[in-house]
């Protein structure tokens, strides 16, 4: 029987509020230095084309290549998916790479150096370039490699930090609730960047990046990376039991029954005299990739992300090109989508747990995201219709693919397959999460091809096929997962 919500904070201590906020809000911060890209690129476009407006600055005897990089507004907005692109192909490999690290470092240590390392990066490439009047192609290139690379440290590390913290008991619920760390932060980036905008994109770039830095710097200091480190052993499918003796430190947050007894204390205080078994070997990113069901959540990941990453570094360009808004008002009016990737990740995580399966809640969720795709691509010109329809977008779109990247990568990290050597949280997530920007990558300029020939409309109807295609990846284990519950429910009704 599932347990009730105070069922599931009743087995849970201070520590696990503060490893839960402290590694939200590091994602947090990453993810609104990270939407800044995409809330100023009507503004960096224009600043990297010549106009009316940009070439009345000249002084005599200048002219627009002095200062501009392309001829026309095209080829900034091809340039700009090239960026995307760029980014997220650097974002896939580290996240390769840093998956594996993350297993066999301190995860504190990686966590923080991506971090801090981002947000320098970023500074250089939205500030500083601007200040000192560097507009160069090769520059950005290379400042946004090196930006995806850093940023692909941080997703391996929270998620592998939150896995030891937190078991399976309740983990769709308690992952679709923090899995809201990338849309919070979406938000956050939306209205900083929308409050700076006037004054140039520059201190976009400068204000987040700055709170980044220092977001990384509380991090190192006060986070725990495993409970471990106070005396805690964790058990993945239960949660936690103690192997210390301070109560304070293990005080629940909500508890429905007395203190334990003194035999129970004794017990603890012999257990904690027995020597702690050797920590188990992180397993190879070629055992990872082998583990059942990461081969086909990877590649269902790569065509959901490719749709959702979209949304995320597109929505505010469409909305200012489509229907002529004004650059800020299209900000604020993309974080809907980012509210209904929320209410989807939680609903549809508590719902998986319910169930007790997450392949029919993501392929339902899935269904109903291409019904809702194509209702938003007809969406008129008036802002609140639009807004209703980016929440319920982002419900059935944002909802599964936070459950993806968050609580189906942690069960998959934590599964049967990998008794005795469990070192393998970082690594599934990885590569998860870095097929899925592969996808992303190669969707984002798709995305620009297709509506520089197209159209925006049949970049929507691409949408659909992706989002169908992610149902196709998961349907083995759909059947899979449907035939078990159909079989438990004849056995129930046997027993009956």
């Amino acid at each position: 029987m599932p347990p009730s919500c105070c069922g599931y904070l009743s087995q849970y201590t201070h520590h696990h509020l503060v490893v839960f906020l402290l590694t939200f809000f590091s994602y947090v911060l990453l993810h609104a230095s990270r939407k800044t890209f995409s809330n100023v690129k009507v503004s960096i476009s224009a600043q990297w084309t010549p106009s009316v407006q940009n070439g009345s600055a000249f002084s005599p005897g200048e002219t627009w290549e002095d200062h501009r990089m392309f001829s026309d507004e095209r080829n900034a907005t091809l340039f700009l998916g090239a960026l995307d692109s760029i980014f997220l192909f650097s974002y896939a490999v580290g996240l390769y790479l840093s998956g594996v690290v993350g297993d066999r470092f301190n995860l504190r240590y990686v966590l923080c150096f991506g971090l801090c390392g981002s947000a320098a990066v970023e500074f250089m490439f939205g500030t500083l370039t601007e200040w000192l009047h560097i507009y160069n192609v090769y520059v950005y290139c290379i400042l946004w490699v090196v930006n995806g690379l850093l940023q692909s440290a941080v997703w391996p590390s929270v998620v592998a930090v939150m896995g030891n913290w937190f078991g399976k008991q309740g983990r769709g619920f308690v992952f679709g609730l923090w899995s809201a760390c990338a849309s919070v932060g979406n938000i956050l980036g939306a209205f900083l960047a929308s409050s700076v905008l006037k004054y140039g994109y520059e201190y976009a770039f400068l204000v987040t990046s700055v709170i980044q830095f220092a977001g990384g710097v509380v991090v190192f200091f006060g986070l725990l990376t495993s409970p471990k480190e106070i005396g805690l052993s964790s058990d993945s499918e239960t949660g936690l039991s103690a192997l210390e003796t301070d109560s304070d430190s293990h005080r629940p947050l909500m508890s429905d029954g007395e203190a334990e007894d003194d035999d129970d204390k004794e017990e603890e205080v012999e257990a904690q005299d027995e020597p702690l078994p050797a920590p188990p070997r992180a397993i190879t990113f070629c055992q990872a990739f082998c583990l059942p069901g990461v081969l086909p959540y990877s590649l269902a990941y790569a065509c959901l992300k490719l749709v959702n990453y979209s949304f995320f570094f597109w929505l505010p360009f469409y909305l200012s090109n489509n229907f002529g808004w004004k650059e800020a008002e299209a900000d604020r009016l993309s974080v809907w989508y980012d509210v209904g990737g929320i209410l989807g990740g939680t609903v549809q995580g508590l719902i998986s747990d319910l169930m007790g399966k997450r392949a029919p809640v993501l392929a339902i969720s899935l269904a109903l995201a291409m019904g809702a795709l194509v209702g938003y691509s007809n969406s008129p010109n008036d802002q609140v219709i639009n807004a209703a329809l980016l929440a319920a977008t982002g419900f059935f779109i944002g909802g599964p693919s936070n459950m993806i990247s968050s609580a189906i990568s942690a069960d998959l990290g934590r599964q049967e397959a990998l008794r005795g050597s469990q070192q393998a949280l970082a690594t599934v997530t990885g590569i998860v999460d870095g097929t899925g920007s592969i996808g992303a990558a190669f969707g984002q300029y798709l995305v620009s091809l297709i509506e520089g020939k197209l159209g925006w409309i049949c970049v929507f109807y691409f949408f659909i096929v992706m989002t169908g295609g992610s149902i196709l990846f998961i349907s083995p284990l759909l059947f899979k997962e449907v035939r078990a519950m159909w079989r438990d429910r004849q056995a129930l009704r046997r027993q009956l």
